[in-house]
């Protein structure tokens, strides 16, 4: 494990955190699609078919080529894992989160035994505008910070939150005991886009459709000044905004979600039509000794001034084990065979 991800410095997780012309089908599909159906647990039916994955904006170049990709059908959780929902796997098994747990030196060899503290990185604003050229202005290691405990400092989580400071092992953990999976970067976005391609936003092409916010994201001076234009500072409980056409809350925005896909920036080149499921390896020029996935959405932090990747088709990634206050998950379970 990498000193970088361990403790304090977190830039490229959290940096995750922080052209194409195709007839927009969403009314098209919207017309055809059958009503939602959604199961006893909360999940919704995704009906596969065939999309164009990938940005229009040409700034997000490990999202391009636009290419296109078919899946096959799916059910998906209708919001993002919960407090409440992450509470009972606890509960049921004893798990304990890598945020939570204690730090080996051997992996640290020339950190101080005292620094070697269990934690996460948590969203610190500053009191004052700084330059957007270094995120540990806005981030701060917390000991003590993990789902249970998201600031570090003893107030507990809300249980209809989605929980956070969840690492990849963390969400494929809960998902193998829900009977579940964590969606391929390529279900991901399919669903996210409910139909909707060629648009700068999962929910089309102006930012404020009508005049409001669709999505919670940061508004005003980032990383100092929020606005609270849209209601939050900060999470916001699930189901707080409206579903998009295929019943999903918070598809954008409020917490980077995992993918199961290892990351690689050059995958669209050569990613396969049919169900892709991401690369064999992973491989970040940036940090090429660390293992990463893909993750999708964006959170609360990402505004156009520094971390715009809400925006349709953009990627996220990060470390396996590293985990923040603006990174959950949901997950995906195949559909069962007639």
């Amino acid at each position: 494990m990498s000193f970088r991800y361990g403790l304090l410095v977190i830039t490229a997780v959290l940096m995750s955190a922080c052209n194409f012309e195709a007839k927009d089908k969403s009314a098209e599909q919207k017309k055809s699609r059958q009503p939602i159906q959604r199961s006893a647990d909360g999940m919704v039916l995704i009906e596969g078919g065939e999309f164009a994955m990938g940005a229009i904006d040409e700034s997000f170049v490990d999202a391009l080529p636009v290419h296109q990709v078919k899946v096959n059908s799916f059910w998906m959780d209708e919001h993002e894992v919960t407090n409440e929902q992450f509470e009972a796997f606890v509960k049921a098994t004893g798990y304990v989160t890598d945020a939570e747990k204690k730090l080996d030196p051997k992996d640290y060899p020339n950190v101080p035994a005292e620094k070697l503290v269990s934690g996460s990185a948590v969203f610190s604003p500053p009191d004052h505008q700084v330059p957007l050229d270094n995120p540990l202005s806005w981030w701060k290691y917390v000991a003590g910070a993990s789902w249970k405990n998201p600031f570090g400092d003893g107030r507990r989580m809300e249980l209809n939150k989605p929980a956070v400071h969840i690492s990849y092992n963390d969400a494929q953990a809960y998902a193998e005991w829900a009977g579940k999976r964590l969606p391929t970067e390529a279900e991901w976005e399919y669903a996210a886009r409910a139909g909707v391609e060629a648009q700068p936003y999962y929910w089309g092409g102006d930012l404020k459709p009508k005049g409001k916010w669709v999505a919670n994201i940061f508004q005003g001076r980032f990383p100092d000044a929020d606005s609270k234009d849209d209601g939050f500072v900060g999470l916001a409980p699930v189901k707080s905004y409206a579903p998009n056409a295929f019943g999903l809350y918070d598809m954008e925005g409020n917490v980077w979600e995992w993918c199961s896909d290892y990351y690689r920036p050059d995958y669209y080149q050569n990613s396969p039509k049919d169900n892709p499921k991401g690369p064999t390896d992973s491989y970040d020029p940036y940090e090429p000794a660390l293992e990463k996935h893909v993750q999708r959405g964006g959170s609360f932090l990402c505004s156009d001034e520094y971390c715009n990747r809400y925006k349709a088709g953009s990627r996220g990634k990060g470390e396996t084990s590293s985990a923040s206050n603006n990174l959950g998950f949901r997950c995906v379970k195949n559909v069962a065979a007639n």
